[in-house]
């Protein structure tokens, strides 16, 4: 009689958190955010050392409600005070659960932009956490996101040291699809550091991998992009213009940001294949039309002085479009 109380109060108990889960999810529908995040913190504080299955499941469930609430509300500091505060549920997640939720939490943070320094605190602290807890597979994941963060704020050497010992470690367990994403970044930073030979080598072996494996859609027009720019750095022109339309094409399915970067480079290989009055006609296209904007403008204003042969509209152009065309690496 007593095991059927205690399997009673285990029901209550899960119900409790199911019904709680329930009501957070309303109020956010109800746009009561304030009282969704404490409704949701409550759920997930509740882990008890010998939760059941379907309670710990709730738990992530809320986790996953919260980090979305937090993300809404552009709540940067908060996501990444929340990393450290899962960790008693993560304690109790298959380790494949719990990579889910931190990888969601770091893209979370890195897609609203927040500061550089808190990034990188975030992923330092998770990588020590990993660590500790011997989670060898999410600690190469999280090193990779600080490698490509490192690449973002110049810092080329920082992000090459953990790029080369990264790849040593992965190779060595033959995890292709992580692999892969080092490689593309080691391309990225060799390129900075003008050193296209290397550049060109890591983007080999990234293709070589890529062969060997499924490819999703964001990866390969980050594998298109990076073929079209070491091309351009060759001057083969024409080549980089059509793997920089591969990637535009994939982003632009994927609505991704990165797609008006694609089209800008399009037009600027127009340019330096002499075929500046190409440049009207792309841009002029339904597609186009909606990546109109200061990338765009500023090839159109190089097509324009081109197509004239102006001096001083080109350097009217440098001028008015310094941060998209002075300031872009690849131009």
């Amino acid at each position: 009689r007593g095991g059927r109380d205690c399997g009673r109060g285990k029901m209550v108990s899960s119900a409790s958190a199911e019904e709680r889960l329930t009501n957070a999810q309303e109020l956010i529908a109800q746009g009561k955010t304030a009282d969704a995040k404490a409704a949701l913190k409550s759920v997930i504080d509740g882990v008890a050392d010998k939760a059941s299955e379907d309670e710990i499941k709730t738990r992530e469930a809320a986790a996953q409600e919260l980090i979305g609430v937090l993300k809404s509300e552009s709540a940067v500091e908060e996501l990444a005070m929340l990393s450290s505060q899962l960790r008693p549920l993560f304690a109790q997640l298959p380790k494949a659960r719990t990579a889910k939720i931190v990888r969601t939490l770091l893209d979370s943070v890195g897609t609203l932009n927040g500061p550089f320094e808190l990034q990188v605190k975030l992923c330092k602290d998770t990588i020590a956490w990993c660590r500790e807890e011997k989670r060898t597979f999410l600690r190469q994941r999280v090193e990779g996101k600080l490698a490509a963060l490192y690449l973002s704020n110049k810092q080329y050497s920082d992000s090459l040291v953990i790029v080369n010992e990264l790849l040593r470690e992965v190779k060595r367990l033959d995890d292709k699809a992580h692999l892969l994403e080092i490689q593309i970044v080691e391309s990225r930073i060799y390129h900075a550091l003008r050193n296209l030979p290397k550049a060109r080598a890591a983007l080999t072996s990234a293709r070589t991998t890529a062969n060997a494996i499924y490819v999703p859609p964001s990866l390969q027009a980050e594998i298109d992009m990076q073929a079209g720019i070491v091309s351009a750095e060759e001057k083969d022109y024409k080549t980089a213009y059509s793997y920089f339309f591969e990637a535009f094409e994939g982003l632009m399915a994927l609505d991704d940001p990165r797609a008006v970067l694609n089209l800008k480079y399009m037009l600027l290989c127009k340019i330096m294949t002499q075929n500046a009055e190409d440049v009207a006609s792309i841009v002029s296209g339904k597609i186009a039309l909606k990546y109109s904007g200061p990338q765009v403008e500023a090839m159109q204003a190089i097509a324009a002085a081109y197509s004239l042969r102006s001096l001083s509209d080109f350097e009217e152009a440098l001028k008015k479009y310094k941060s998209e065309l002075a300031d872009d690496l690849i131009v």
